[in-house]
């Protein structure tokens, strides 16, 4: 009965493939292929082809065709989860967005800069990344499933490196562990009172009868939920700063909050509306303008503790667990950890610009001069920087890299799971590939 329900759903939406938009005659989009009760439209596929084109990757018929393939076993995996009920949460499901939303920004420089690439605000993206992280994820979570018992033993990692030939050999990239002193331009008191007394003064406005969300477009000064009159979208506990979180979740009305403070500066809210563990506010922040002679203040405590140092008295370590105000790396003595592993190591093209132009020709162990620097939060300052250790780009040895090529052997066998896990599915699982892609030469069984 589950056959016959697959195969008819897959029947109805076959019926799709002769359903085009026109515009002058062409077809805009069109179903391209089926897998199980899952649809691929043309424009799934020239998505992908026009991201791999901004990043200089040349597509020919050949890469279109291993493009479509890919697709296909995303939506087999999917097809397959739905029946093994493999499903992920909302929590996740928001938890990953906001993972690599935090990734986007600061690989651009800023949420202003992030909205600007796209011509869309934070939640309009967030929105739109939704159904393809979804998806994701519960075809890592499926692919999971078919991989789990692989195994991979030292004897076989080695007969695994000893296979590949020279040309097959990868080439491992520059990678960096570095450390830092973070000091912070400090927020005077006339400079807090003015951002008290503006924000208070937004908050009368509002009291007395204006419109939060019109404010909050024409003067907050958070620029990721300006544009959407303050919204922030629904977010649980752990996704806010704790000021911020303890006041959002205590909101039982509509009405304006009272003024807290936050590392951003001050905010006044107002609920929109609570859903289970997570909530959804709208908010004016003003922040507390810097001076010139506090980022001046700044760098001259940075360059006392760089003085520090050249006497040796106090070691670097000591030095960012005492005067750092950067709490995350004050913590581990001054250690950045990188957000995207959990570890300490990054690749060369992970580190943070600011940093990247510091450390590009350091030495291990050398310590920079102070250099100018920007947080998250917008705050100028200081930061130095200590590199700790530093790979050069090498062909991967079985001694330096024994843990990289055990994940490549792992891979490896994965794959071959992998490949007899389609094999198995495909004769199992109703599949339609649009005339224009029989020609394909695929590596599996897509067309028969």
């Amino acid at each position: 009965m589950k056959n016959k329900i697959i195969i008819l759903t897959a029947i109805i939406l076959l019926a799709s493939f002769s359903i085009k938009a026109q515009e002058d005659g062409k077809i805009i989009d069109k179903v391209i292929a089926v897998v199980g009760s899952n649809v691929i439209l043309k424009s799934d596929l020239e998505s992908q082809i026009v991201s791999l084109r901004a990043q200089g990757v040349l597509i020919d018929d050949n890469a279109r065709c291993e493009l479509l393939e890919e697709l296909s076993f995303q939506k087999l995996l999917l097809h397959q989860a739905l029946i093994d009920s493999v499903t992920v949460t909302e929590a996740e499901v928001e938890s990953e967005i906001d993972r690599r939303m935090n990734y986007f920004i600061a690989q651009i420089g800023s949420e202003k800069k992030l909205e600007q690439y796209y011509k869309k605000s934070i939640l309009e993206i967030k929105e739109e990344f939704r159904v393809i992280v979804r998806e994701q994820m519960i075809s890592q979570r499926m692919q999971g499933r078919i991989t789990s018992g692989a195994q991979v033993t030292p004897k076989e990692v080695k007969a695994y490196f000893e296979g590949l030939n020279a040309d097959s050999i990868p080439l491992i990239e520059s990678e960096v562990e570095y450390a830092q002193i973070l000091i912070n331009a400090s927020e005077s008191a006339e400079a807090k009172q003015t951002a008290k007394d503006r924000i208070n003064a937004f908050r009368e406005r509002i009291v007395n009868g204006e419109d939060f969300s019109t404010l909050a477009i024409l003067y907050s000064e958070d620029e990721g939920s300006a544009k959407n009159g303050g919204e922030i979208g629904f977010m649980g506990r752990a996704e806010l700063v704790p000021e911020f979180s303890i006041l959002a979740f205590k909101l039982k009305n509509t009405a304006v909050s009272e003024v807290i403070e936050t590392e951003f500066g001050y905010h006044i809210m107002e609920l929109i509306q609570r859903r289970g563990l997570k909530v959804n506010v709208r908010h004016i922040l003003v922040k507390v303008k810097i001076g010139e002679k506090q980022i001046e203040e700044a760098k001259n405590l940075a360059d006392s503790i760089y003085n520090i140092l050249q006497t040796d008295t106090f070691t670097f370590e000591e030095l960012a667990e005492k005067y750092s105000h950067d709490d995350q790396t004050k913590k581990s003595r001054g250690l950045v950890v990188n957000s995207q592993t959990g570890t300490s190591i990054f690749d060369i093209d992970q580190v943070n610009p600011q940093v990247f132009y510091s450390i590009d020709k350091m030495k291990v162990g050398e310590v920079s001069t102070p250099v100018p620097a920007q947080g998250r939060d917008g705050k100028k300052g200081y930061r130095i920087i200590k590199l700790i250790t530093k790979t050069e780009p090498h062909k991967a040895s079985i001694d330096s890299d024994y843990s990289k090529i055990q994940n490549a052997a792992l891979a490896s066998i994965q794959n071959q799971e992998t490949v007899k896990w389609i094999k198995g599915k495909v004769s199992q699982t109703y599949i339609k590939i649009d005339e224009e892609y029989r020609g394909c030469k695929f590596d599996n069984s897509w067309v028969k």
